[in-house]
């Protein structure tokens, strides 16, 4: 594939994101969606942002795979895209109980590019730690009265 084949599906794909229900489903999956156990993660599955958590998780592992089949490259992917890792944060301390439930693909492809790519471990568990002040600061805010 070329440089500007590949160019052109990283275009495609942020294009995808800015989409006016991608955009609510991926703010959701940033700000509300803060999962402890398993059972936050099927509870949202189920309830009414179900829609939003699948399609926040099967677009970012469906944009990995691209990297996978090599339609993009893992570096032009990385070096354009970071949200994949964030997705992956918020699920990957639960997926082994997740699979046998939601099915064994359960994120596979980000974990897959997570595993290749260099320092993409420590990225993920300073993201986690990053959202943990995110929340802190959401709430704060939430808590302020409007003056």
């Amino acid at each position: 594939m070329s440089k500007q084949d590949e160019a052109s599906l990283i275009l495609r794909l942020y294009e995808l994101r800015r989409e006016e229900v991608m955009r609510k489903a991926r703010d959701w999956y940033v700000r509300e969606f803060h999962p402890e156990s398993r059972a936050d993660i099927e509870n949202a599955m189920y309830g009414e942002h179900g829609s939003y958590l699948r399609m926040v998780t099967s677009y970012w592992d469906m944009a990995a795979a691209l990297v996978h089949h090599e339609a993009i490259s893992a570096e032009l992917f990385n070096d354009t895209n970071g949200e994949h890792l964030l997705v992956y944060s918020k699920l990957e301390p639960f997926l082994a109980e997740l699979r046998p439930v939601l099915g064994p693909g359960l994120l596979a492809n980000i974990e897959k590019l997570v595993s290749v790519t260099p320092g993409a471990k420590e990225r993920v568990a300073g993201i986690r730690e990053r959202m943990k002040v995110v929340r802190a600061e959401i709430a704060a805010r939430q808590a302020k009265p409007v003056a």
